[in-house]
């Protein structure tokens, strides 16, 4: 994954001057907003003769990761690599409103929508005689029931009723791609969330001293903080390769869905031994409001069982290993 290191540092550049201004982070932040796509970075892998930067996914990644890393609550994944990309392969005009995407039941009904509530519009992807379609909404058209997550950001119900509107049809192709990469935006979240805890615990325990000397000397404490690292590295490898394939592949390489699901698997099971250890290194002031581990402890929490279940994960990867059997399972790993 090569990405301009001066690109980077503007992305880190932007959150960090927010977040030092807004010591708590509201989300959806429209003056933040605009400033994002001032900068291109609200469509960042837009065709450019569309309106969008023309960047991809590797970049898309570090843009993520940097709001993550700042504990930034904006929907830059929905918007850009979710709903955006969805109209753009649909034949669908889209601009910089920010959107949101949702699938619905055959009830028209969809549960725990990312940013519903706050969005302008949303790509609505339904079933409909035999065929799935993809209309853009305006979020005023639709039945809205705000909602929240573990960390605070919205996730609605949203009903509609499609009858009658202007829809695009879409190939299942299409709609599996996007459960994809639906699951594996959240997996890079989760990802930079823990990479960011293991920071913290490092800093902690370098500067907390106890009984004459700094908590980094006491086995115990090492022993908590190597297998953060262990777990964040593990979980950030499998989402690498996840992430890699598809972008080589142009998302439809033979084994995307199992890396993805692997990606997923390991980042939620990192995200509990993660978890567990940051705050027991803290010790109680971890727990406080005032400190911020919480900010990125939630935040994995929230963000592993999104688009997805733990459960549902391990399940896909299970049923993938299984239907491959011993012979075919390594080719699943490598490719």
């Amino acid at each position: 994954m090569s990405v301009d290191p001066e690109l980077v540092d503007m992305m880190d550049g932007v959150f960090a001057d927010y977040r030092d201004k807004h010591p708590v982070a509201t989300g959806a932040d429209r003056n933040l907003w605009q400033r994002l796509d001032e900068l291109g970075l609200v469509r960042l892998t837009g065709a450019e003769e569309k309106g969008g930067s023309g960047a991809g996914w590797f970049e898309a990644a570090e843009l993520l990761s940097a709001a993550v890393r700042h504990g930034v609550r904006i929907p830059l994944a929905e918007h850009d690599l979710l709903a955006g990309w969805l109209l753009d392969v649909s034949g669908l005009p889209a601009d910089s409103e920010l959107r949101t995407v949702c699938l619905l039941d055959k009830n028209g009904h969809a549960t725990d929508v990312p940013w519903a509530a706050t969005a302008d519009r949303v790509a609505l992807v339904w079933r409909a005689d035999g065929q799935y379609r993809v209309a853009d909404v305006a979020a005023g058209q639709l039945g809205i029931t705000p909602g929240t997550n573990l960390i605070g950001e919205p996730r609605d119900t949203v009903t509609a009723d499609v009858t009658g509107l202007d829809a695009a049809p879409a190939a299942l192709a299409v709609v599996n791609e996007l459960r994809l990469k639906s699951g594996l935006v959240r997996a890079i979240q989760v990802c930079a969330a823990l990479d960011r805890i293991l920071q913290l615990c490092i800093e902690h325990v370098s500067s907390r001293v106890q009984f004459g000397r700094p908590l980094s000397k006491f086995q115990a404490v090492q022993n908590l903080v190597s297998d953060i690292a262990a777990e964040a590295a593990l979980a950030r490898a499998a989402t690498e390769a996840a992430l890699t394939a598809g972008v080589a592949h142009q998302w439809s390489a033979d084994n995307l869905a199992f890396l993805v699901a692997v990606a997923r698997s390991c980042a939620g099971h990192a995200a509990s031994v993660v978890v567990r250890n940051a705050h027991q290194v803290h010790g109680a002031i971890g727990t406080t409001r005032e400190h911020r581990l919480h900010e990125f402890t939630r935040a994995a929490l929230a963000w592993r069982s999104e688009f997805g279940s733990m459960r549902y994960w391990d399940d896909q990867v299970t049923d993938a290993a299984m239907y491959a059997s011993a012979g075919g399972l390594w080719g699943l790993i490598g490719g």
